[in-house]
């Protein structure tokens, strides 16, 4: 059985579809503002719940000289501007533990990135924040072995998980995706979110950054609805070649509107 977390008005792991969607970082006003009113809009329409994904830090970068963001103050500012302007929660990552307490009285979701998700005192600092804690599985975890990071955050008094499955290792510079890990994970009892755009990522493949090819994303996010993932999530931006990080596997937004109905569509069927 999987626990329902509730949200606002709705609830993420029901019978509808929820989407988690927004750019990588958090370049500017106007790329934040652009993409939170056209995923509204869009989303509405549909009638699939939305939460706004943005980072005030990206520090998993391939350089030191990579874009980050704007750092947690203004980065938050930025977020709550377009909470409060678009009325929709917020996904963002923390880093450190200190930043756990400040990010939640922004952030409806605190994530965990992938590369941090064993990261004990980052997990407990999420989880005593009361908020929402979404751990994102490592690219070198198999499915099995999120079970005591979950455990992590229930001995923290919390259980208000969401798991989120973004690829794993394959050689060098390569991720692929095991849908096993879907059924395998929602046995922790939690919903569970793919990654659709992390997912074709292509780690450090370019030297000083990473590389992606984001003509795979319909596909896999369709096939993780049919394997019965409860959620999706997107890196999106209204002109992706020209993002600051994480470009090549981000989606533009002129396309989301057709992918979400096709997702939409397989979600409600496979959920009959």
């Amino acid at each position: 059985m999987i626990k329902r977390i509730e949200l606002n008005k709705f609830e993420i792991g029901g019978d509808k579809l929820t989407i988690l969607a927004g750019p990588c970082a958090a370049e500017s006003m106007e790329i934040l503002d652009e993409t939170a009113k056209g995923l509204k809009k869009i989303t509405q329409k549909l009638d699939i719940n939305f939460i706004f994904k943005s980072s005030f830090d990206k520090a998993n970068r391939s350089s030191i000289n990579s874009f980050r963001g704007p750092g947690l103050k203004k980065g938050l500012e930025m977020l709550q501007q377009i909470k409060t302007k678009y009325n929709v929660p917020i996904v963002t990552d923390i880093h450190t533990p200190d930043q756990a307490a400040p990010v939640a009285e922004v952030a409806d979701i605190l994530q965990i990135p992938a590369f941090l998700c064993r990261q004990t005192d980052l997990l407990v600092a999420a989880a005593k924040t009361g908020k929402i804690v979404n751990i994102k599985k490592g690219q070198f975890l198999a499915p099995e072995q999120m079970g005591p990071l979950v455990k992590k955050v229930e001995d923290s008094g919390n259980n208000k998980i969401l798991l989120t499955d973004r690829g794993t290792s394959f050689g060098y510079n390569n991720l692929v995706v095991d849908f096993r890990a879907i059924p395998i994970m929602q046995e922790f009892g939690y919903p569970i979110i793919f990654d659709a755009t992390h997912s074709v990522q292509l780690p450090g493949a370019n030297g000083t950054s990473s590389g992606g090819d984001r003509r795979f994303v319909p596909t896999l996010a369709k096939a993780a609805m049919a394997s019965g993932a409860n959620a999706l999530f997107f890196e999106i931006h209204p002109d992706p070649d020209k993002a600051l990080c994480d470009g090549p596997n981000m989606i533009a937004l002129k396309d989301t509107e057709k992918l979400f109905k096709h997702c939409k569509d397989i979600f409600e069927i496979v959920k009959k």
